[in-house]
């Protein structure tokens, strides 16, 4: 517990210093500053395999699944890239969000601030259940797989037309419903007074719907993780580090999101291979290099035709322009 505790506390610490000294004045996040918050939170992330090696290595945390220091490193960068791959379409989500309510780019960081922090509640109990669920109830795991292959066959045959509309979903209507919305903003606030009744603004509403799309990704992010490893520690230390930098992450490719237009095919790639891997863990149990290695791969296939696909077709319209 002590360990858990520590680790805790040190998210609130960072949290805390964030919004009271790094981002205490609203601002734009150049693709620099967000380039550079991306690289320390990949590196801090993987810098944390190796304090996993050292706990589990002298036993300082509980170790039920009897996992060696170097497995259990494995397992948290294996569950930490599948996070970090699958946060891909959450990014391109939080973009139409913001652009559907016209949340000005000094006032989003705000906004993922606190949608971060409901993320990491919200996870921590997902987590929580789902690993007693795989623990009591063995034929779970099934559960879990097929839901995952589900997701896969229904993001690869996809139509355009079911693209996600903000202003059009269930919970921007319930919120209506509970609270007068005004589609003006006032500076950072989420909510305002008008006429002795105070009124949602744009940032709250772009906040609860981030939150409730999170919950839907973590539908699909949890179980997947869940199928490396049901190690409670593994699993909500790798998750917490995938989100806490996914707010730098969206600043750096928000502009860029038309580039990796192939990564979702990784995302399929990978979320099918899990939930497979799920499916058949009774009967087999793939060696946690194996898992690695494909979810590296993937993604690595995955970015680098995007990017070969893009400049192609940069070329091609500059030829065009020419022309």
């Amino acid at each position: 517990m002590i360990v858990w505790i520590i680790f805790i506390a040190c998210i609130l610490l960072f949290l805390a210093l964030d919004l009271g000294i790094f981002n205490k004045t609203p601002h734009i996040i150049s693709s620099k500053e967000a380039g550079m918050w991306t690289g320390i939170w990949v590196t801090v992330s993987f810098a944390f395999s190796g304090v996993i090696y050292w706990l589990y290595q002298n036993n300082f945390v509980a170790n039920p699944d009897k996992l060696k220091p170097a497995a259990a490193s494995i397992k948290f960068i294996t569950g930490y890239l599948i996070e970090l791959s699958l946060s891909a379409d959450n990014i391109f989500v939080i973009a139409v969000i913001f652009a559907s309510f016209k949340i000005a780019q000094k006032y989003q960081h705000r906004v993922l601030f606190w949608g971060i922090i409901g993320a990491v509640i919200f996870r921590g109990l997902m987590i929580f259940f789902g690993v007693i669920l795989i623990r009591q109830i063995d034929w779970v795991t099934y559960v879990f797989g097929a839901f995952l292959v589900f997701t896969a066959m229904k993001m690869l045959f996809k139509k355009e037309e079911d693209e996600f509309d903000p202003k059009k979903s269930f919970v921007y209507k319930m919120i209506g419903k509970v609270i007068p919305i005004t589609h003006e903003t006032n500076k950072e606030h989420f909510f305002v007074k008008q006429n002795n009744q105070n009124f949602a603004t744009p940032l709250f509403i772009a906040l609860i719907v981030i939150e409730v799309m999170d919950m839907v990704f973590a539908l699909d992010s949890v179980p997947a993780i869940l199928a490396i490893t049901s190690d409670p520690f593994l699993v909500f230390s790798s998750n917490i580090f995938a989100i806490l930098g996914l707010r730098s992450m969206y600043f750096f490719l928000a502009n860029m999101l038309e580039k990796f237009s192939y990564l979702e095919y990784s995302l399929i790639a990978i979320l099918t291979f899990v939930g497979i891997k799920m499916l058949v863990i009774q009967y087999y149990k793939f060696p946690e290099w194996i898992s690695l290695t494909f979810i590296a791969v993937a993604l690595t296939t995955g970015i680098a035709v995007s990017l070969v696909k893009a400049d192609a077709e940069e070329n091609n319209t500059s030829s065009r322009d020419e022309e």
